[in-house]
């Protein structure tokens, strides 16, 4: 694979289709994770194709986390998702965390 992290279509997971689903605050699902940088009960930070993803909750645990296909799922009682942005796309979040 020449260094880069692809997925079963043969996309590098940082170029990857972004999704999130959360099902009940319960169990979060992503696609498009690259990696996982840091992880505790209580705060999940994952990079994503669309910039870095950070999760904040309780009792949070991956269940399941892929840089193959770029899957991660999460499960506990999440209480926010934000997103810092990638600074090469310039977009508005990035400019707000500046």
């Amino acid at each position: 694979m020449h260094g880069e992290d692809k997925n079963m279509t043969g996309i590098p997971a940082e170029k990857a289709s972004h999704i999130l689903t959360l099902d009940n605050r319960r169990e979060l699902r992503a696609t498009g994770v690259s990696k996982v940088d840091s992880f505790d009960e209580q705060t999940v930070v994952a990079y994503t194709s669309l910039g870095q993803l950070i999760v904040r909750g309780e009792n949070l645990h991956i269940e399941k986390l892929s840089v193959e296909t770029g899957e991660m799922t999460l499960t506990g009682n999440v209480a926010s998702m934000s997103y810092v942005g990638d600074e090469k796309r310039g977009g508005a979040l990035s400019r707000l965390f500046r």
